[in-house]
């Protein structure tokens, strides 16, 4: 067996897809979020800080990864209950450049109703230390990483909604 087909295993045994790792560094739960920007699907810039005195939620994912798909449903479910209290749910897509016109209909299927971020480079995975996508961080209004999982966001996650509840100050 090859490294590539093994890493792929590994990361799909794990329910992530996709695997990338590099000379960033990883981001500790309770540690100030580094900044990071990508651009819109119109070619605006963006960045983290553009939301400080937010509740991010930062989901990264791409069209191909069987996980994501699995788990926009709660995202969107999330971004309905609790973004009038102050949650930015973002989604940075990896996938490759030249993809946006998949990307696009894909938000469009899964009626993924909050910001698209576009990272064709992948610097997202070199920037925190990603092992996989999807990869979830949520960062509450100072900035501080307060939640971190690889692998898809689940209905019903109590320790998700507990630190969303606390972050979004309930």
């Amino acid at each position: 067996m090859n490294l590539r087909v093994l890493v792929l295993a590994l990361s799909f045994a794990t329910g992530a897809c996709g695997a990338s790792r590099d000379a960033g560094g990883k981001v500790e739960v309770g540690q100030p979020m580094p900044d990071y920007s990508a651009t819109t699907a119109s070619g605006d810039s963006v960045a983290l800080s553009m939301h400080r005195g937010r509740v991010v939620m930062l989901n990264v994912w791409a069209t191909w990864c069987h996980p994501c798909r699995t788990e926009i449903p709660e995202l969107v479910a999330l971004n309905k209950r609790y973004a009038a209290r102050g949650l930015d749910i973002i989604g940075v897509t990896v996938d490759a450049a030249g993809a946006d016109a998949d990307v696009r209909q894909f938000v469009k299927d899964f009626a993924m109703d909050y910001p698209v971020w576009f990272d064709p480079e992948d610097r997202v995975s070199t920037r925190f230390l990603l092992i996989g996508v999807p990869t979830t961080f949520v960062i509450d209004r100072a900035g501080v990483l307060r939640w971190r999982k690889t692998g898809p966001v689940q209905p019903g996650d109590t320790a998700l909604t507990g630190i969303l509840e606390r972050a979004l100050g309930t």
